[in-house]
């Protein structure tokens, strides 16, 4: 434990030696080092006394209180497509709102664009978690005061869940059940729960309405249905505020162009038939592939009811308005009107002005031929109507997004469109 290297000159008065593996040091640098720590420990008390005298100092965080007047929504999944959508309007009508997203296929470019729309304190928080850690969502019910909760965080595609159903059973079903326990346990009471259309399979008869029977046909239906029973039996012993949206198929973007939809690079093959649609008129992919052409439906495709995002967060927040401690609601949302597939992609070549290559496939396993809603009940109890119904004038809107976000949220682009 000796150095081993030797001076040349004559060894100065004042460096320090090491002997059997101990460093002997000059006494004038420890009293140096000493005082340097008195100081520090001096400055950090004085600092702590002046924090504690500032008035702000033990207050809590906004978060963390009931405000007569503020609703603390907590948005799970608030920054997906749809939650970040939720969240941009809930801020927009005052509420306080906060995101818990394990960014697993949420964008943090979102959570920013929000942040820059509200900055003042107590407005927005985000919390990296995973709903699947009970002791990391307990911890957050524990210290945020929330009002009520908005559950958006789910895996959602059909085909992917027909791969993995495991992974969907326990993203949706297993996960949803933590946050009812959660709930129970602080004392939560509002939960407007996003849920799908997926969860009634394929009905013999068309419109579906909210007594149509449900029988799923793909793990990803099958799972929502059974999140769905987990909420309802619950409810039955408790005051719970309960609002179920079922809708279609999602499209569209916010109208002022601040947020869109930007899925991983990796699940475009499972992704909405929107996304793959501006692929294609970007030239990412080589063209648009079309799953099924021998459904019992006049052109051989799948027919869907497409519900444009701006109007789907308007009826969750004219559920949360009319959300009533006790009553459970159920509603469909969509517009009433099914489209099909061939229809969505003349659309879309018009919306790009791009002449897009269709490859027709054989079906998607866990696919159905037509599904499209009555929404009769949604409209009559909550006073809600899809407002943006023009298929092409909503793939617009996204379509804008699209070509000055070429890569997400990873940039923009200035450029004129």
């Amino acid at each position: 434990m000796l150095n081993s290297s030797r001076s040349r000159t004559q060894s100065r008065p004042n460096r320090s030696h090491p002997m059997g593996g101990m460093d002997f040091a000059d006494p004038k640098k420890k009293n140096g080092a000493v005082g340097k720590i008195l100081l520090a420990a001096g400055l950090t008390a004085l600092c702590i006394v002046i924090l504690k005298q500032s008035p702000s100092f033990n207050s809590p965080s906004p978060f963390s209180r009931h405000e007569e007047g503020v609703t603390h929504v907590l948005v799970t999944g608030g920054a997906g497509y749809i939650g970040s959508h939720a969240a941009l309007r809930l801020l927009k009508d005052s509420h306080r709102v906060t995101i818990v997203d394990n960014l697993s296929r949420g964008n943090l470019g979102a959570v920013k664009v929000l942040q820059d729309l509200f900055p003042e304190p107590g407005r927005l928080q985000f919390i990296y978690a995973d709903l699947g850690d009970p002791k990391a969502i307990h911890r957050i019910f524990s210290e945020n005061a929330f009002d009520a909760v908005m559950h958006f965080a789910a895996v959602a595609y059909v085909g992917e869940s027909t791969l993995d159903p495991l992974k969907y059973y326990h993203n949706i079903t297993s996960n949803t059940l933590g946050i009812m326990e959660a709930m129970a346990a602080h004392n939560v009471n509002t939960l407007i729960y996003s849920s799908t259309c997926a969860t009634y399979g394929e009905p013999e008869k068309m419109p579906i309405t909210e007594e149509t029977h449900q029988i799923p046909i793909n793990p990803y239906g099958k799972a929502k249905k059974m999140a769905e029973d987990i909420i309802l039996d619950f409810h039955k012993n408790s005051d719970m505020a309960v609002m179920i949206l079922r809708y279609f198929n999602v499209i569209g973007s916010d109208p002022e162009g601040r947020l869109g939809e930007a899925p991983r690079p990796e699940l475009r093959e499972h992704g909405r038939i929107s996304g793959a649609c501006f692929d294609a008129a970007r030239g990412i992919t080589n063209g648009l592939k079309v799953r099924g052409t021998d459904y019992k439906t006049p052109d051989g495709t799948c027919i869907r009811d497409y519900i444009d995002v701006t109007d789907l967060v308007d009826a969750h927040v004219k559920a949360l308005n009319k959300a009533k401690p006790g009553h459970v609601g159920i509603y469909n949302v969509g517009t009433g009107r099914g489209r099909s597939v061939k229809e969505f992609v003349e659309a879309c070549k018009k919306a790009t002005g791009a002449s897009i290559k269709v490859e027709y496939l054989p079906r998607r396993p866990g696919d159905y031929a037509e599904v499209f809603s009555d929404p009769s009940k949604i409209l009559r109890e909550l006073s809600w109507s899809a407002q943006h119904t023009d298929l092409e004038k909503s793939l617009q809107v996204a379509w804008r997004w699209q070509k000055s976000h070429r890569n997400g949220y990873g940039s923009s682009s200035t450029a004129s469109i």
